[in-house]
């Protein structure tokens, strides 16, 4: 069976970083769900916060520097996406966004995804619904039902007895591995193969009838 790839976006600014702290809970949760099942996966982490001028870079340019691309490119063609943003101002983060912004707006298209969001306190826990998941809708990405808000008071003495930060990752990390396990693994094509872009059983021969109409 070939192994799945979990690629995981941690938007956090500061080191360390409670949102890389929830990011690290989730991705853990999410590859001993595929293990029971059976299912070989790895994890991809990438922190945000070391790619931000490049980012702005790529804002300013339209170039993606090359450590942005190979990070992007690892993103985007991963099996499962894992995003993790701090709450400012009642939304995700500028450079969340930021991220986002760079990418093609096809490049997530349906690929699943489990969205968490952190902060010093449980009212922002709707902007994941009414910030967040919109988002990614517009990308016409595949968020699972359950997102994980973690506010500062889950990580300490008096977290939520009713529903623990525990039981809403192992939730969100089982509807992740559901989708990752339903999902066709995706084969890469060589760019040097002509079916990459002439179609597969196509040859030159037929793009050039093609071209002169036959």
């Amino acid at each position: 069976m070939t192994a799945r790839r979990i690629a995981v976006v941690s938007a956090g600014l500061s080191n360390p970083s409670s949102t890389r702290m929830l990011a690290d809970k989730l991705s853990g949760a999410v590859l001993a769900d595929l293990r029971e099942r059976g299912v070989e996966a790895s994890v991809d982490t990438f922190e945000l916060r070391e790619y931000a001028h490049d980012i702005t870079n790529n804002l300013l340019t339209g170039f993606a520097p090359p450590a942005l691309e190979t990070m992007i490119n690892a993103v985007v063609s991963a099996d499962a996406l894992i995003v993790v943003t701090p709450i400012f101002s009642t939304s995700y983060s500028g450079l969340f966004k930021s991220f986002i912004d760079v990418l093609d707006p096809d490049a997530l298209q349906g690929k699943p995804v489990l969205i968490g969001a952190n902060a010093g306190t449980a009212r922002h826990s709707l902007a994941i619904d009414y910030a967040i998941r919109p988002l990614f809708a517009y990308l016409h990405a595949e968020a699972v039902s359950t997102g994980v808000f973690a506010a500062s008071s889950d990580w300490g003495a008096r977290a939520d007895d009713v529903s623990p930060l525990s039981a809403r990752i192992e939730r969100g990390a089982r509807e992740l591995a559901d989708a990752v396990t339903r999902r066709p693994v995706e084969q890469a094509l060589d760019p040097f193969d002509p079916e990459a872009y002439l179609g597969k059983g196509g040859s030159f021969g037929h793009l050039l009838g093609g071209l002169t109409g036959e």
